[in-house]
């Protein structure tokens, strides 16, 4: 698989709240570091973690690719996203953020290691 169809399907995952297809691209020992800060280690503690949000059905978000770079085994995509949510009283608002997701590829298969949140 090429890191473009790879990239498509993970963030494909994330679209459809597939949490089974989004684990399917994570690598055992990926992090995630939130926007808040908040560091996650290793695929169960994302597993946790996506289960949780992909289960909130308020939220959207759409992304532009920023840039894209693949380099023998490893690669990465920056991405502008604009995040859709709701508060706890219910009111909408939105963020908007860059996502930057680094890949390795693990025997023939691109597999997130590192997904880094910042807000603007």
């Amino acid at each position: 698989m090429e890191f473009d169809e790879a990239l498509t399907r993970h963030l494909k995952a994330i679209d459809e709240r597939d949490v089974d297809g989004y684990l399917d691209t994570v690598h055992r020992d990926a992090t995630l570091i939130l926007p808040n800060g908040t560091l996650l280690t290793g695929k169960d503690e994302i597993a946790r973690f996506h289960r949780e949000w992909f289960a909130d059905q308020d939220w959207s978000m759409s992304s532009e690719t920023v840039r894209v770079n693949e380099s023998g085994d490893s690669a990465f995509a920056l991405l502008a996203v604009a995040y859709d949510d709701v508060d706890p009283e219910g009111t909408p608002y939105r963020k908007t953020y860059h996502l930057t997701l680094i890949f390795t590829r693990s025997d023939g298969r691109w597999l997130l290691v590192h997904d880094q949140n910042t807000f603007n």
